[in-house]
C-alpha cells in the first residue's frame, strides 16, 4: 500500500467518536453564528421597539452566548469541548426559562434549543446530552411558573421565539443529516478501498466456518481451485480424498488459537498442490468460532520438493550400488589373490627345494605385490562396509596394552628393515576397554605402518597409550616427512592423499579414513598435528576406557551394529 492509499487516522478518530470531520466545522460554526445574530437581533430590536425589557431581554440575550461559544469550535474541537457547549446551551436555556415566566412565558421555545444543539453537533451522545439539557430546562421552567407564576403575556415574542427555535431545529438537522451521509459516505469508500485490496492480492484469502463451509472469498484464486464451488459444497469437498484428514487436522489445530498449514491436491487437477495457511478469526459477530485461510498454488515448489528427492534416491541408489560393486569385486579378487599370495611363499621359502637367483626375486616382488594389494583390498572392502552402514562392532573388554603390542610387532619388521626406531610408551597398569578389538587393533596398524612409511631412515616412531577417565587415547608420533596445514585439512577422508608424486605412491590414503571412521563408530574422534619437515602426531581419542564404569553384562562378547558418521 502506498502513501495515497493510506487512511487517515484522524478521520477515521473523528468518524468512530461521532465528531466531524475539519471541512463539516465551518457548517457548524456558520449554524452558532446564525443563532447568535439571530438571538441578538431579537434582543435589540425587541428593546429599541419598546418590547421587551426587564428580565425578558436578559433571557433572549443570555441565549446569545452558547451561539458565541459555538465559534470556538473552529480553533479547537473535541469530545471535552463539546460537552462543554452542550451545558453552555442547556445553562442558556435555563436561564431564559428562569426569567421569563418559565414554560408559560413567552420564551417556552427556547427550551428545546439544546436538543437542536446536540442534532447540529451530531452523533447520539450530542443528542442524549441535548435531550437532558432540555429536561433539565424544562423542570426549572416549572419550577418558575410555580414559585413566581404565570409570565408575562407577549405573544408576538412567543411568536419569534418558537418560529426562531423551529428554524434553528430544522437548520440542526438538515446538518445532522449531512453529518451522517458524510460518515456514510466515508465508511462506505473505507470497505470499498478494502474490499479492492483484498480482491487484487495474488492469493485467495477465505474465511471458512469450523466444517469447511466458505463464509467470503476475496483475491485471486488458484486454476485449480474455483471460487463458486467452494460456496455450493465447502472447501473439503474441493480437496482429494486421501489429503483431507490432513486438511481436518489443520483447520482443528487452527480453531484452538495455533497457526496451523497444509497442503493438498485439488480434486480437479491431482497433479497440482494448494498450499493452505490458517489462523481462527476472532468475529463477535459470528455465531460460532471461524476460521480465515489464506491458499497459494505450491505446485512449483511440490515439484521441486519432488525432484529433490527423486535424486536424493538416486544419489543413493548409485552409492549403494558402487559400495555393492566395491564389496562383490573385492571377496572376487581375495580369493585367487590370497592363492597367489600363498603360492608365492612357498617359493620364495624354497619348500619343495631351491630355484634361481633370478626366479627368487620375482617371487619376493609377486609376494610384496600380493600383499599389498591384499592390503589394499582389505581397506577397500572395510570402507565399503562402512559406508553402507553394514559395518558391525563387536564390542568385548580387553586389555588395550595388548592389542597395541601386537600392532607394534607386526610393524617392527618393516622398521628394522628400514632403520626406523620404533617404540611404545605403554602404562604399567591394564588399560581396560569395551570396544571391538579388531577395529582397535587395525586402527593402531594403519598408524603405525603411515609413520614407518613416511618416515625416513634414521627416525623415530613412538606409540603412546593412556586411559583418562572414561577415554582411550592413542598417539602415534614420528620425525618424518610431516604434513602441509593445506593437506592436513583434507586427510582423513576416503583416498585423499598428501604429499609429492612419491610420496603418494606409496599409499593408497584409505588408512586414515579407515581410522577415522572406525573412531567415530566407536564415539571417538581422530586429530592430526604436524609441522611440514619436522614430524607428525595423530592421536585417537575414544569413550571406551572401562576406568569407573558399570561392568558389562555376561555371556561373552556383546554384538552392537554401530551407524557410521555422514563424513565417512
Amino acid at each position: 500500500m502506498n502513501s495515497t492509499d493510506r487512511p487517515d487516522p484522524k478521520s477515521a478518530t473523528e468518524t468512530a467518536t461521532g465528531t466531524l470531520p475539519a471541512r463539516d466545522r465551518p457548517g457548524l460554526a456558520a449554524w452558532h453564528a446564525g443563532w447568535a445574530v439571530a438571538a441578538a437581533l431579537l434582543a435589540l430590536g425587541g428593546r429599541w421597539l419598546g418590547d421587551i425589557d426587564g428580565p425578558v431581554f436578559y433571557a433572549v440575550l443570555a441565549m446569545v452566548i452558547p451561539g458565541l461559544t459555538g465559534l470556538g469550535l473552529l480553533q479547537r474541537d473535541g469530545g471535552n469541548q463539546r460537552t462543554a457547549l452542550l451545558a453552555v446551551w442547556g445553562l442558556a436555556a435555563l436561564l431564559a426559562a428562569a426569567l421569563s415566566g418559565g414554560l408559560t412565558g413567552p420564551l417556552a421555545g427556547f427550551v428545546f434549543l439544546p436538543l437542536a444543539a446536540g442534532l447540529a453537533l451530531g452523533g447520539h451522545r450530542p443528542v442524549q446530552a441535548g435531550a437532558a439539557g432540555v429536561a433539565v430546562a424544562a423542570l426549572a421552567g416549572l419550577s418558575s411558573v410555580w414559585l413566581v407564576g404565570s409570565g408575562p403575556h407577549m405573544p408576538v415574542l412567543a411568536a419569534l421565539s418558537a418560529v426562531l427555535t423551529a428554524a434553528a431545529a430544522s437548520l440542526a438537522v438538515g446538518l445532522s443529516w449531512r453529518q451522517r451521509e458524510t460518515r456514510l459516505a466515508t465508511a462506505e469508500a473505507e470497505a470499498a478501498r478494502v474490499e479492492a485490496l483484498l480482491a487484487a492480492q495474488p492469493g485467495l484469502t477465505l474465511v471458512l466456518e469450523a466444517s469447511g463451509r466458505v463464509v467470503a472469498a476475496y483475491g485471486a484464486p488458484p486454476a485449480t481451485l474455483p471460487v463458486d464451488p467452494l460456496f455450493e459444497t465447502g472447501l473439503i469437498a474441493a480437496v482429494h480424498a486421501p489429503d483431507r484428514p490432513r486438511l481436518l487436522a489443520a483447520m482443528e489445530r487452527a480453531a484452538q488459537g495455533h497457526d496451523a498449514s497444509a497442503a493438498f491436491a485439488p480434486r480437479l487437477a491431482l497433479d497440482r498442490r494448494i498450499q493452505l495457511i490458517l489462523r481462527r478469526l476472532d468475529d463477535p459477530s459470528a455465531a460460532a468460532p471461524r476460521l480465515i485461510a489464506q491458499a497459494f498454488d505450491a505446485t512449483s515448489q511440490y515439484a521441486r520438493e519432488l525432484g529433490l528427492d527423486t535424486a536424493r534416491v538416486e544419489a543413493e541408489a548409485r552409492e549403494a550400488g558402487k559400495t555393492r560393486f566395491l564389496a562383490n569385486m573385492s571377496h572376487e579378487l581375495r580369493t585367487p589373490l590370497n592363492a597367489v599370495i600363498g603360492f608365492s611363499d612357498i617359493m620364495r621359502q624354497r619348500l619343495f627345494g631351491p630355484m634361481p637367483e633370478r626366479y627368487a626375486a620375482y617371487v619376493e616382488d609377486i609376494h610384496e605385490a600380493g600383499g599389498h594389494l591384499l592390503d589394499l583390498i582389505n581397506d577397500v572392502l572395510d570402507v565399503s562396509k562402512i559406508e553402507a552402514e553394514r559395518y558391525v562392532l563387536t564390542l568385548e573388554r580387553f586389555d588395550a596394552r595388548e592389542t597395541v603390542s601386537a600392532a607394534i610387532a607386526l610393524v617392527r619388521v618393516n622398521a628394522d628393515d628400514k632403520g626406523v626406531s620404533l617404540s611404545g610408551v605403554l602404562p604399567a597398569e591394564i588399560v581396560e576397554v569395551a570396544a571391538d578389538k579388531r577395529a582397535l587393533k587395525q586402527i593402531a596398524l594403519n598408524l603405525l605402518s603411515n609413520a614407518v612409511k613416511f618416515t625416513p631412515p634414521g627416525g623415530a616412531v613412538t606409540v603412546a597409550v593412556e586411559a583418562i577417565g572414561p577415554y582411550l587415547e592413542i598417539v602415534v608420533a614420528d620425525t618424518g616427512i610431516g604434513i602441509a596445514p593445506e593437506d592436513v585439512r583434507r586427510l582423513g577422508r576416503p583416498f585423499e592423499q598428501a604429499g609429492e608424486i612419491e610420496q603418494r605412491r606409496q599409499g593408497t590414503g584409505l588408512g586414515l579414513s579407515l581410522v577415522r571412521a572406525l573412531s567415530e563408530l566407536h564415539g571417538g574422534r581422530m586429530s592430526i598435528d604436524s609441522t611440514l619437515g619436522e614430524g607428525t602426531a595423530v592421536t585417537v581419542r575414544m569413550p571406551v576406557a572401562q576406568v569407573a564404569r558399570a561392568p558389562a553384562p555376561e555371556g561373552g562378547a556383546e554384538i552392537i551394529p554401530m551407524p557410521v558418521s555422514g563424513g565417512n
